[in-house]
């Protein structure tokens, strides 16, 4: 069995889901949200659990296991909690403002970018004072979230010599010391 397929879903409160022609539909307090499941896997919700069972040891049946299994928990989890990602823009004159779903970025290029979001995410951005600037981003949706965030940085990725460009918060960028360190 997968490990991972193999685990029960709870349910929270508030969060109910619907199975009808092969299509999970999770509807809570944070969204609502479908995913279609392949027709050989089974999930039954019974009790406030959610069990996913798959009909073979195929390699394929073992796989799609695994992966409806935390496509499922994803959805559940967004729908009830949400996800939350925090972006940090490093670098001098490096900035950020939005309006609605409108983002417009300054990252040393001659022009601005801006970038339109889907209307699933909510934004906020932070401009403090001596403080990098913040770009954050909530979405019941796991997968569109990781989308917009790629998307995001991939406008200036970190690079490993100054360390400037986007990152998560958090992140621990690999730091490369330049020619002047081999003489």
């Amino acid at each position: 069995m997968s490990r991972i397929g193999k685990l029960p879903i709870h349910i929270p409160a508030g969060v109910t889901i619907a199975i009808e022609d092969n299509i999970v539909k999770v509807k809570g307090p944070k969204g609502e949200l479908t995913q279609a499941v392949n027709p050989d896997i089974k999930v039954e919700v019974e009790d406030g659990i959610v069990h996913v069972t798959r009909p073979s040891n195929d390699k394929e049946h073992r796989a799609l296991h695994g992966l409806y299994r935390a496509l499922i928990n994803n959805m559940i989890v967004g729908c009830s909690e949400g996800y939350k990602k925090e972006l940090e823009l490093v670098g001098v004159g490096y900035r950020v403002t939005n309006t609605g779903q409108i983002l417009d970025l300054s990252l040393g290029y001659t022009h601005n970018i801006y970038m339109m979001l889907p209307k699933e995410i909510k934004i906020e951005t932070k401009s403090e004072r001596n403080k990098n600037p913040l770009i954050i981003l909530e979405s019941a949706d796991k997968q569109l979230l990781g989308q917009v965030c790629a998307k995001i940085r991939s406008f200036r990725m970190p690079e490993p010599y100054k360390g400037k460009g986007i990152k998560f918060v958090g992140e621990e960028i690999r730091r490369k010391s330049g020619k002047s360190a081999g003489k």
